[in-house]
């Protein structure tokens, strides 16, 4: 396996290639620092699931899009959007997040391979919702997909501090005057437009690797907001254009070289991270002494 992959790589018309991609790097650079952003919000709400849950909706409004023959992305959009704000308004009542999420998965799921199933198109399509695709967005989708970021986050700057205040502790948050339910919506459209845009780059089983594993990662090694918000930021970026950089020498799909920078990232951070904690456990220990 390992040289069936290598030997699929090549670096002949590198720049050449580049020039087929170079829509796919700059969303995937914007949508990398989008990522960065609401993956802080994301972690500090325990909502990694919920993420994973609207990323299957958003499957199914793309897979049904795709069979309809319109716009995929607007189907991408318009599921997501939908099974986010679903999620925020079920969790306010019900308090049960994993609960909701976890009914609204399969269905999604189930959905989104029926659709596909109908699909006589090319099979290239079908394995692109799935994993993500490198050449696939035009000049449109490309304007289309910055512009959703860029919204997304502007917006999440705006609303920052009542967001974060809710998000770290909502019951003072309520306590001080703090709209938590309508913020909780607020974010959760956001939520489902931000994947709903990377779900485009890594595709829908993987938008993890862009919108969690990066903030996952930095709130190993930092505690400060500002310091957690740009090392997630340079996390998601650096792994998504990494990823594209390296998937145009080969034939393998994008998604496994996003997902594995992510991984490694978060590992050697996991590892800085313990290594800090054991050093100001020891100084401590020995100032008391």
């Amino acid at each position: 396996m390992i040289e069936r992959i290598a030997s699929s790589f090549s670096t002949d018309n590198y720049w050449e290639l580049f020039q087929l991609v170079q829509n796919s790097v700059l969303t995937a650079a914007v949508l990398g620092l989008m990522g960065g952003i609401i993956g802080v919000f994301i972690n500090l709400r325990r909502a990694g699931l919920v993420v994973h849950g609207i990323a299957e909706i958003s499957f199914a409004g793309a897979a049904l899009f795709l069979l309809i023959g319109l716009d995929v992305v607007l189907g991408s959009t318009l599921g997501a959007v939908a099974a986010a704000a679903l999620i925020g308004i079920l969790s306010i009542r019900d308090r049960e997040v994993s609960a909701v999420t976890a009914v609204l998965m399969p269905f999604g799921m189930g959905l989104g391979i029926l659709f596909l199933y109908l699909y006589q198109g090319r099979t290239a399509n079908q394995f692109g919702l799935l994993t993500g695709q490198i050449v696939g967005v035009d000049d449109i989708q490309t304007r289309t997909l910055i512009s959703v970021a860029v919204v997304i986050s502007v917006i999440l700057i705006l609303i920052w501090r009542p967001l974060m205040f809710s998000s770290v502790d909502p019951q003072l948050a309520a306590a001080r005057g703090v709209r938590v339910n309508l913020l909780t919506i607020i974010f959760m459209v956001l939520l489902g437009g931000a994947v709903a845009m990377s779900v485009q780059v890594v595709g829908a089983l993987l938008v993890l690797a862009l919108l969690v594993v990066p903030s996952a990662a930095a709130l190993k090694v930092a505690r400060r907001p500002l310091i957690v918000v740009l090392l997630s930021c340079g996390f998601a970026l650096f792994s998504a254009v990494a990823g594209i950089m390296i998937a145009i020498m080969g034939t393998v799909p994008i998604s496994p070289y996003i997902t594995t920078i992510s991984f490694l990232i978060y590992v050697v951070c996991l590892l800085v991270g313990r290594r800090q904690r054991a050093r100001i456990s020891s100084e401590t220990a020995a100032a008391m002494s």
